[in-house]
């Protein structure tokens, strides 16, 4: 769930303080690379 203002307005990446925040997993949008794999993998197979 997104609870951080800046990325309900623009995403997680384009926030100025992206490579500093620390909750961009937990209040952002920013999921790491290998768990949109994972999750789109799970998706497809359901499918």
């Amino acid at each position: 769930m997104t609870l951080c203002p800046i990325a309900l307005a623009v995403g997680c990446k384009k926030c100025l303080a992206f490579s500093v925040c620390p909750l961009k997993g937990v209040i952002g949008d920013y999921r790491k690379p290998s768990e949109t794999q994972t999750k789109q993998r799970t998706d497809n197979a359901k499918q």
